[in-house]
């Protein structure tokens, strides 16, 4: 992992490897910068956990309905509605920890003290006061307390799996070039030292560390409301609503049935209760948070909620080649020097060209396989590249006071400069494309000598130098990725602004295409034209991309319907980051901009990321699908017996007690039975769309539901016509809804998962309890029940909740297609 030093922070390099800071300096500097607070210690959240606790709609109903039977006289009921309370507080007690658990976790792999050089002597210093510019001394076994640069030491290693996931020791070693610090003297906060000891030039602090970004994003990445929670909301309101019409209209009809008040009451109050879809907000608020802390430990970090949820659903990834594809670390091969032009001037004219400050990685590369400049010559003016002129130029007054101007840049342009006969036009052509074919970055030189320096830039005139080769080797892993992207129904399309030859040579060695075709950026606009979906479909490379033509790819790409991924690291792929559903910005090389305009920012700049994050996004979304479809097919039955069963004039199906029963149940299923993770044996090959569920899923969750509250209905009603008291009716019609409660929680999540199989086994347990137990039948108004009757009302649940497998393998189908809905 590398990072690259601002430059108003080059200056803290400046000083002597042993030298800290002073306390007036580290004021300062604090004060600049900020100190080391990586993760805020959570704040005491018991007003705010008692805020959302006692806005729960069961909490109200619970103290409203206990009061009543109090003045009626009814003491046990009262009893039995206040006791249950306390397990619903200690359930959303313990769904907080679950939610905080994340911070916790990533806070317990920092270090809290830190040894650190202040006024020429060593201290001990809390790790939170410590701020850029401070000299840490760390030993073997101890953790980094920030991203610094290691400015003396020796025989060092260090683990870097926290961040990385790499379970290998890293070797270390101190600083060598300081505008251009190497990998290896960077360390990290949240990983340690394995041997040896060094001392530590902190850069980074704070929020601003990759540790940092973690927690910010695990914090934070989850408070903004997604289009899906837009939605839930509304369809919240909606219900909301429709309920409130409802309760009224029953309580109006028990009343003109004869039923009194109090049942009155109890009957709108109850279906209240069962219709009020609290569960829906709280289920996806917990999946987003999940989702940004799971996609954080995959080394993808959430800025923007709608990431968590569209990064489950992409089924294009367009990637930039250098650095996400390849290492990103250029390596020089050869140089080509026309006849006559010896070698060694070859390589000048390149390193003339060149930014000797530069981080880029070509500079860097020609520099360290040039000779050094002479310091007599005087740079005098520079043309930056750019992605329109495709070359750099740079004039210099050689010692002896001439000046000379030095272009390096695509063959095609710089060759354009020059003055060539069409047979060494066409030479130099053929020798460009044979390197690039083999996947090398191929580079013209070129020069001309002039009478005085001006303020433009020479367009003519230049005499060719020769050809440069560089080589940017594929990373580890990327083919393997690119094999499961393809086998989970993902196109990756390879956008760069290399020459197609070399992209074409990367794309195969990459195995995104067997035989890719590229189409030039410039050509882009006329093929997409009369491109059809499924020629789209088998797009591979596009090459010589400018940031318009990115954006007009991911435009016509995403018109097809399918949901499109963009990696990109610099200013220029801010557009098309911008333009896509989700933007992926390379943190370790990735500009601000980049960062700024980008839904997610990868730790490690890394293809397999990629990959990796939409695994987890699709089974994340897949878990969220399941327990949305089990919360409604388990409502439905609910709310239309609650409501049926009293407007029909039968005795009260449910009280108070009962729906305390069923939440105590439904909530934790619909939030801890649906968190499976993506199992690591390869993708789904399930293409998520926008829609949340399709039109024949949606009857299916209908006619689940509605076969589960008919057989709930009749079991009930057919108790009571046969001559059975309330309590015993009312027990069968709970042992029905009870296992078909069970049987859609298995149903939905297979049997494979331990979580979901436990409170599974935990309902029927509970029925079992309240039912068959007499002393605790009686405060439920229940009644034991004989085996024959056991057996009929668990089938008559079991047998239509079995519909919900239906709905589970048209979910895992790999050509789910659908119709706009809504959730």
């Amino acid at each position: 992992m590398k990072r690259v030093v601002p430059e108003n922070r080059i200056a803290l390099l400046m000083k002597a490897p042993e030298q800290g800071l002073s306390e007036a300096e580290a004021a300062a500097l604090g004060t600049q910068y900020g100190t080391n607070v990586i993760a805020e210690h959570p704040p005491s959240s018991a007003a705010r956990l008692a805020k959302e606790t006692f806005g729960d709609p069961m909490i109200w109903f619970l103290v409203v309905t206990s009061a009543i039977f109090g003045l009626i006289g009814q003491y046990t009921d009262m009893a039995v509605l206040l006791g249950a309370i306390a397990p619903l507080v200690g359930m959303d007690l313990y769904l907080h920890r679950r939610t905080q658990a994340s911070i916790e976790g990533l806070r317990s792999a920092l270090t809290t003290t830190a040894r650190v050089i202040r006024e020429g002597a060593e201290r001990q210093v809390e790790a939170e006061e410590l701020v850029p510019g401070d000299l840490v001394r760390i030993t073997a076994g101890e953790s980094f307390p920030a991203d610094g640069i290691i400015v003396s030491g020796t025989s060092l290693q260090a683990e870097e799996s926290s961040l990385t996931g790499e379970a290998y020791p890293v070797l270390k070693r101190p600083i060598r070039q300081l505008a251009v610090p190497e990998e290896e003297a960077w360390v990290f906060a949240g990983t340690r030292l394995l041997t040896g000891s060094a001392e530590i030039r902190l850069i980074f602090t704070g929020a601003e560390t990759i540790y940092g970004e973690i927690v910010e994003a695990a914090v934070s990445g989850s408070s903004e409301r997604t289009p899906l929670q837009q939605s839930v909301a509304a369809l919240v309101k909606r219900l909301l609503a429709f309920a409130a019409f409802i309760c009224l209209l029953l309580a109006a009809v028990r009343l003109w049935q004869g039923f009194g008040l109090v049942d009155a009451f109890l009957s709108a109050a109850i279906l209240a209760v069962a219709a009020v879809p609290e569960e829906f907000p709280v289920v996806l608020t917990f999946f987003l948070g999940v989702g940004v802390y799971r996609l954080a430990r995959a080394k993808a970090l959430v800025r923007r909620g709608t990431a968590v949820e569209n990064i489950g659903r992409v089924s294009v990834i367009c990637t930039d080649k250098t650095g996400t594809i390849t290492e990103g670390k250029l390596t020089y091969r050869e140089g080509v020097p026309c006849p006559g032009v010896p070698q060694e001037w070859l390589m000048s004219v390149a390193a003339l060209a060149s930014r000797q400050d530069s981080s880029d990685p070509l500079d860097i590369a020609i520099l360290s396989a040039a000779t050094p400049i002479s310091s007599s010559w005087q740079r005098l003016a520079v043309f930056p590249f750019t992605e329109g002129r495709r070359r750099e130029t740079a004039s210099w007054r050689r010692d002896t006071g001439a000046v000379v101007v030095a272009v390096k840049g695509a063959p095609e342009t710089i060759l354009a400069l020059c003055n060539l006969s069409g047979a060494d036009l066409k030479h130099w052509q053929q020798v460009a494309s044979t390197s690039s074919g083999r996947g090398e970055k191929v580079i013209a030189c070129a020069w001309q000598d002039v009478a005085a320096a001006t303020s433009d830039e020479p367009v003519a005139g230049f005499k060719l130098a020769g050809l440069i080769s560089v080589t940017d080797p594929i990373r580890p892993g990327v083919r393997e990725a690119v094999n499961q992207a393809r086998a989970a129904g993902i196109q990756t399309v390879m956008v760069t602004g290399d020459h197609p030859e070399t992209a074409l040579a990367i794309a195969r060695e990459a195995g995104i295409a067997e035989a890719p075709v590229a189409i030039l950026g410039d050509d882009l606009s006329s093929t997409l034209h009369g491109m059809s979906d499924d020629a789209l479909r088998d797009l591979a490379v596009v090459a010589r991309a400018t940031p318009a033509q990115k954006v007009l790819l991911v435009e016509a790409l995403r018109g097809t319907g399918r949901v499109v991924a963009v990696t990109g690291d610099g200013v220029n792929d801010a557009p098309a980051l911008r333009a896509a559903d989700v933007g992926i910005a390379m943190g370790l090389r990735g500009t601000r901009t980049a960062r700024e305009v980008s839904a997610i920012v990868l730790m490690d700049d890394n293809f397999g990321t990629v990959v990796t994050a939409i695994a987890e996004g699709r089974q994340l979304f897949q878990n969220l699908r399941r327990s949305f479809a089990f919360l409604l097919m388990i409502h439905l039955p609910l709310v239309a017996t609650a409501a049926l069963v009293p407007l029909l004039g039968y005795p009260l199906l449910y009280l108070p007690v009962h729906i305390v029963w069923l939440e105590l149940l439904i909530h934790p299923a619909a939030i801890l039975g649906f968190q499976q993770r993506a199992d690591g044996r390869g993708h789904s090959k399930r293409q998520e769309n926008r829609d949340f569920f399709t039109g024949i899923e949606w009857a299916v969750l209908g006619a689940t539901g509605t076969g589960i509250a008919g057989a709930v209905l009749a079991v009930f009603m057919l108790a009571i016509e046969n001559g059975s008291g309330p309590d015993h009716a009312r027990s069968m019609a709970f042992v029905s809804l009870v296992n078909g409660l069970a049987v859609l929680l298995l149903s939905l999540t297979g049997i494979r998962y331990r979580i979901p199989n436990f409170l599974a086994a935990v309902a029927v347990a509970s029925s079992l309890i309240f039912i068959q137990f007499g002393s605790v039948a009686r405060i439920a108004h229940l009644h034991p029940l004989p085996l024959e009757h056991w057996v009929v009302a668990a089938g008559a649940g079991a047998i239509p909740a079995l519909g919900a497998l239906i709905f589970t393998a048209i979910g895992s189908h790999p050509f789910r297609r659908s119709s706009p809905s809504q959730p």
